[in-house]
């Protein structure tokens, strides 16, 4: 409360002033935009509700003269009397052949060229003589184009759904889904053709196959996600034959405007659902006009009073100007102000607030330096001890067996491994001079191990000067030696490449590998143990480039172990900085 109290003492007066004119103008522009939107959106949820209402008017138009030409076709099939006689002759196989060529092709073929959209025509003739054309599985596909098909009356008159429409009587010229064509959303019509002769007698059927989205698209082109619900139903028992969209559960006229036209020469009635958002949606792009227009009005408004206001408020700007630097981590800023009122005050203690925080930056970030440093020393310091008292014990087991040649070898190695490691005490060195440092390590082992191992170094050159912190591999392949040792020999392969702007290291060996819950407790382990020389290396790296980098290990119980090490790539030294200077502050989101 205080520090609000505080707020509305210093406030301009001049901005108190300009606050009910801004409230005026705000109320004034709420009022102008309200009525014209909703005049807007009535006239445009009624403009929008005319033009689904004719779209679908013309599609039923369109649909029942499809669905006509359809009839149409089966009539003119049905009336041909040429026609008919092919169907029912008989003859030898040539003379079938021609009789389909030249009297039953054509007569199928006429309709297709005629109607507008794709249809397939399928005839089922009884006559056994008349060969079949086409696939038989040709209803299962979706229709592309106009064709025809002959096939035995066999495949038909097996089918359920024609055997429960010859128990009904309902086989001739009729409107069905069969087969697939609820799957593929088409509709049939079927035809049954009879001889003239008797008016009695099967001859065949003709079933003509159509696709919903032909008979509506004046409807199928308004886009699906806008949510209008499309079916066509069977009004005689309210059976879905063809949805597009899913429609609501409710159908409240408050959410959606529900529009039906029957198919008079059809059973079929085509539903539409248009949720009223979709009606609605150009009157919500004149919704964002006219708030744009609303806002730009309150905006220009708003700059000129508070240009007024700005007149009295320059030193606030100043402040404001000096926090937001301050912010961003320039802490060298101070604000300079002369006389005697609340504005100096202010000024004052930021410049106290500044120093205060600078100072306390500069103590905190050395002493995070210097711990970081002593931590890297502690845990290089960790490997050497261990290695020291490895080899020297092996140099007293040599000396107790006499060998005193292999003993002053191993002593002359060792003294060039520790000569090559101490690096004057540098943390970083080049890449060449730690795989240097490695084959030192190797040298000592060969006076133990004699030809028993092989080494193969694969460096690529443009990674040779790139500087990394000294004893990454050594660690490794030490652990080669003391728990990798399968066998009578042991391959060891030492790889360097850059990997984008990283550097790739691996340690591959051919020894006894581990098993996957022998990784995992490496991987998982807290403790600095140099069993496997993971962790140190591990510590080191996150703690020299970030968490982002580290070791990687993969291993074949009995084929073999390989630890890959991710680190930057760094072409020059950079051992950790001793500045006392704070770094860069960034600004907080």
């Amino acid at each position: 409360m205080a520090r609000l109290f505080s707020i509305r003492k210093y406030l301009p007066f001049t901005y108190k002033m300009m606050i009910p004119y801004l409230v005026l103008v705000l109320i004034t522009d709420i009022v102008i935009g309200y009525v014209s939107y909703g005049m807007l959106v009535k006239s445009r949820t009624e403009v929008a509700e005319t033009g689904i209402r004719a779209a679908l008017e013309q599609t039923r138009n369109n649909a029942d003269y499809r669905m006509t030409e359809i009839q149409r076709i089966s009539d003119q099939l049905f009336g041909n009397l040429a026609f008919q006689q092919a169907l029912q002759r008989h003859g030898d196989r040539l003379d079938m052949y021609y009789t389909m060529i030249d009297d039953i092709y054509p007569q199928l073929d006429a309709p297709l060229d005629l109607y507008g959209s794709p249809i397939r025509l399928t005839l089922y003739a009884v006559n056994p003589d008349i060969g079949e054309a086409g696939k038989q599985s040709a209803n299962e596909t979706p229709i592309t184009k106009s064709e025809f098909f002959v096939q035995s009356f066999a495949s038909l008159k097996n089918r359920i759904w024609f055997q429960e429409l010859q128990a009904d009587r309902k086989d001739n010229n009729v409107w069905i889904q069969s087969d697939t064509d609820h799957k593929l959303d088409n509709v049939s019509h079927l035809r049954k053709l009879v001889s003239f002769s008797d008016y009695q007698t099967v001859i065949g059927y003709i079933r003509i196959t159509v696709n919903f989205d032909g008979l509506l698209s004046n409807l199928t082109k308004y886009p699906e996600e806008q949510g209008l619900g499309l079916r066509v139903i069977d009004r005689s028992n309210n059976e879905v034959l063809y949805s597009r969209t899913p429609f609501a559960a409710s159908k409240s006229d408050a959410a959606y405007l529900n529009l039906r036209e029957d198919l008079d020469e059809t059973p079929f009635a085509i539903e539409i659902q248009v949720p009223h958002e979709y009606l609605n949606k150009d009157a919500k792009r004149l919704q964002l006009t006219l708030g744009l227009i609303c806002a730009i009005s309150f905006i220009v408004m708003g700059a000129i009073g508070f240009a007024v206001a700005a007149l009295s408020g320059r030193r606030m700007k100043r402040i404001v100007s000096h926090v937001r630097s301050f912010q961003d981590g320039n802490l060298e800023r101070r604000l300079m102000m002369s006389g005697n009122d609340e504005f100096v005050l202010i000024a004052h203690s930021f410049n106290n607030m500044a120093s205060s925080i600078q100072n306390l930056i500069q103590d905190v970030y050395k002493q995070g330096i210097q711990r970081k440093q002593a931590e890297l020393e502690a845990l290089q310091a960790q490997i050497n001890p261990h290695f020291l008292y490895n080899t020297l014990s092996t140099i007293s087991s040599l000396n107790n067996l006499g060998k005193t040649r292999e003993v002053t070898e191993m002593a002359k190695k060792l003294s060039r491994f520790y000569r090559l490691t101490l690096n004057n005490g540098q943390v970083l060195i080049p890449l060449h001079k730690e795989l240097e440092q490695v084959q030192a390590y190797l040298d000592i082992q060969k006076v133990k191990y004699a030809d028993s191992f092989k080494v193969y170094v694969d460096m690529e050159p443009e990674v040779s000067e790139v500087r990394i912190i000294k004893l990454l591999y050594q660690p490794f392949v030490e652990n080669i030696f003391k728990h990798a040792w399968f066998g009578d020999t042991i391959a060891i392969r030492l790889t360097a490449k850059r990997v984008g702007n990283d550097l790739e290291l691996k340690i591959i060996d051919t020894g006894i590998g581990m098993q996957q819950e022998t990784i995992n407790k490496v991987l998982r382990s807290t403790m600095q143990s140099n069993t496997y020389g993971f962790k140190n290396v591990e510590d080191r790296i996150k703690l020299r480039y970030g968490p982002e980098y580290g070791v990687q290990m993969a291993s074949v119980y009995g084929g073999g172990t390989t630890v890959r090490l991710l680190l930057p790539i760094q072409t020059e030294a950079s051992e950790l900085s001793d500045e006392t200077s704070y770094p860069e502050i960034k600004e907080r989101k």
